[in-house]
C-alpha cells in the first residue's frame, strides 16, 4: 500500500467497463493529482480463480486509485479483497448499481439493493479481510420504486451492520429489465434530492454524488450538500474537463498541465508499455485519448489519426506526436489558448 496521505474524496472518476483501465488512468493521473481514480469493475472470481497480474496489474504513481468488485459470494469478495489490497490499491469497492444483463444473471451490481443483508454479509467479510476502506457504489433505487424511504433503510441498514463508511449513490434508479445498461445511465430521472436527503439523515456518513455531472459549477454545486462528487462519462469523453479540479476543489497552487507537456508524457508512456513485452499495443492506449483535443481546432485530425487502423499498425507512439503537430498547427501557440485562466465557480 502507498504510505503517502491520501486526500479527501471530493472528487472521483467513476468506475466505468471497458474504460477506466490503467492506460486511462495513467492519462487522467497527469491531468489531475489528487482526484481518486477508480478501475473498471472487476468480477470477484476472476480474480480469485484467474491471472490477478492481468487484472489487478496498474502503474506506479496512479494512486489514489481504488479497485470496484462484481460479486455475492462473501467469502470470494473477501479473497479477492485481499489481493488487491496486496496490490496496492487505496480502497475496494462493491458494485451495487450495474443493470446490467450479464450482471443480473450472476446475481450481482443493482440486484443486490433487493438483499441488504446479503450486501452487509459481502461488506463485512471484506472489512474483515482487509485494512483498506470498503465501500459501497449503488443506485437510488431499483425499477420503478420512485419513494426515498426504501433508499434510507438500504443505507440505514448498511450503517447499523457493517463499518462501511462511503457511499458512492448514482443519483437514478437501475431498471433490472427493459433498458439497455446505456440507457439505464441516461433514461431513469435524474434524483440529486434523494443523496442529498441522505447526507442530511446520516451526517456521520460519506456521501458522494454521480450521474449526469458535466461541468465545475455543477460540481461546486453539489460540493455544498454532499461529501464528494464522481464524474463518469464526461470525464472520459473530454478528460481536459479534470484540468483545473485540482486548483478549484483541492487549493493546489500548481498550474494546470500544458496540453504539449501531457502529450509528451503520453508519448513517453506509450513507447514504454510497448517495449516493456507484455503484449501491449498502442491502439489499447490512445484510445482513451481520444477526447484529449475537446474543443480544440484540429481536434478532428487527432481524433482521426489516432484511430486509424492504418497507422496505428506500426505500433508506434510517434504517432501521438504526428497528430499533436496536426493540433499546433490549427490553433495559436504560447499564451492564449494554452494558459487557461482558472473561474473559480461561485
Amino acid at each position: 500500500m502507498t504510505s503517502k496521505k491520501l486526500p479527501p474524496r471530493r472528487l472521483s472518476v467513476a468506475p466505468m467497463l471497458d474504460w477506466t483501465d490503467r492506460h486511462y488512468r495513467h492519462m487522467a493521473r497527469q491531468i489531475t493529482q489528487n482526484t481518486w481514480l477508480y478501475s473498471e469493475m472487476i468480477n470477484s472470481g476472476a480474480i480469485v480463480y484467474g491471472d490477478k497480474n492481468r487484472f489487478l496489474m496498474f502503474n506506479e504513481g496512479e494512486n489514489p486509485v481504488a479497485l470496484q468488485l462484481g460479486g455475492s459470494d462473501p467469502a470470494e469478495l473477501a479473497k479477492a479483497a485481499q489481493a488487491v489490497e496486496e496490490y496496492g490499491y487505496d480502497e475496494v469497492n462493491l458494485n451495487c448499481g450495474c443493470p446490467s444483463p450479464r450482471v443480473q444473471k450472476g446475481a450481482f451490481g443493482a440486484c443486490l439493493m433487493n438483499e441488504v443483508d446479503l450486501v452487509a454479509d459481502c461488506l463485512n467479510a471484506m472489512q474483515d479481510a482487509v485494512q483498506i476502506p470498503v465501500t459501497i457504489k449503488h443506485r437510488i433505487g431499483v425499477d420503478r420504486q420512485a419513494e426515498y424511504q426504501p433508499l434510507a433503510d438500504f443505507v440505514g441498514t448498511l450503517r447499523d451492520k457493517t463499518d462501511c463508511k462511503t457511499f458512492i449513490v448514482h443519483a437514478r434508479n437501475a431498471w433490472l429489465d427493459g433498458l439497455s445498461p446505456k440507457e439505464n445511465r441516461e433514461v431513469p430521472p435524474l434524483k440529486y434530492d434523494y443523496v442529498y436527503r441522505l447526507k442530511q439523515e446520516f451526517p456521520e456518513l460519506e456521501i458522494l454524488i454521480n450521474g449526469g455531472i458535466t461541468t465545475n459549477g455543477q460540481i461546486a454545486e453539489h460540493l455544498r450538500h454532499v461529501d464528494g462528487v464522481m464524474v463518469g462519462r464526461e470525464a472520459y469523453h473530454n478528460p481536459m474537463v479534470m484540468r483545473e479540479w485540482d486548483q478549484l476543489f483541492y487549493g493546489s497552487s500548481h498550474l494546470p498541465i500544458e496540453y504539449a507537456d501531457l502529450v509528451q508524457r503520453l508519448f513517453t508512456y506509450s513507447q514504454a508499455q510497448i517495449q516493456s513485452g507484455r503484449g501491449t499495443i498502442l491502439r489499447h492506449i490512445v484510445r482513451h485519448s481520444l477526447g484529449l483535443m475537446h474543443g480544440l481546432k484540429g481536434a478532428r485530425a487527432w481524433r482521426r489519426m489516432l484511430s486509424d487502423a492504418t497507422l496505428l499498425k506500426d505500433n508506434d507512439g510517434t504517432l501521438i506526436l504526428d497528430a499533436w503537430k496536426e493540433v499546433e498547427r490549427a490553433n495559436r501557440f504560447g499564451g492564449g489558448l494554452w494558459a487557461h485562466s482558472l473561474q473559480r465557480p461561485v
